[in-house]
């Protein structure tokens, strides 16, 4: 009799496969970032369709196979709805996506990202709250989750408010991130801040980022 495993995570990416099935991309807080194929998925009726769409957030049954595991069952708790009406949000949804799968490995403990990319995308689907903002958030804290964070640069003035939202974003515990607002002088120097990180610290080209950036 074959043995389940069940994993709490979200879904990043999936591709199709043959006809019928899917192939994901899963974040994961049991097993890391993990890569798993979803039988009959894009079959017109299939249960699996909308579970297995990026943002899915739920508890997955998963099988394994020598080389791959495979989706039994989905219990999904948030679709992130908002985001699939929202043209510009699921990009910047995208984004955040494609960025964890940057950082995230098989086996590691990805808690943190996991829960900061849920965290940020419900920030995403408040009205209240500037989607440029959330970027910078999302994309300072993942550094500092990743252990990459610098601390702010020597070679150029940043301004203390700017400084303070910095030093804010990377102590504090993720359910408090998305507390704050800054005026629109601090968000400009926070994404010039955001796009010097990026330089750094990220070695390829995002093409998620470059769709988002064609748009905003």
């Amino acid at each position: 009799m074959q043995e389940f495993i069940c994993v709490t995570g979200m879904i990043l990416r999936q591709m199709p496969v043959g006809e019928y099935d899917r192939r994901i991309c899963l974040l994961t807080k049991e097993r890391g970032k993990i890569a798993a194929f979803a039988r009959g998925a894009r079959k017109p009726g299939s249960k699996m369709a909308a579970a297995t769409n990026p943002f899915s957030f739920g508890v997955f049954k998963l099988y394994e196979g020598k080389n791959s595991y495979t989706v039994a069952e989905a219990d999904i708790q948030n679709y992130f709805e908002e985001l699939r009406t929202d043209y510009i949000g699921a990009f910047y949804g995208l984004y955040f996506a494609e960025l964890a799968d940057y950082y995230t490995r098989e086996n590691n403990d990805e808690r943190q990202m996991l829960k900061l990319i849920y965290q940020s995308l419900r920030a995403l689907s408040a009205p209240s709250l500037d989607d440029r903002l959330v970027k910078c958030i999302y994309e300072i804290k993942a550094i500092a989750v990743n252990g990459e964070f610098p601390g702010l640069p020597t070679d150029r003035k940043v301004g203390k408010s700017a400084a303070y939202a910095v030093e804010y974003i990377v102590a504090s515990p993720v359910e408090k991130l998305y507390t704050f607002t800054v005026t629109d002088e601090v968000l400009v120097e926070l994404e010039a801040l955001c796009t010097l990180y990026r330089s750094r610290f990220i070695e390829k080209e995002l093409k998620s980022l470059e769709i988002l950036q064609t748009l905003c």
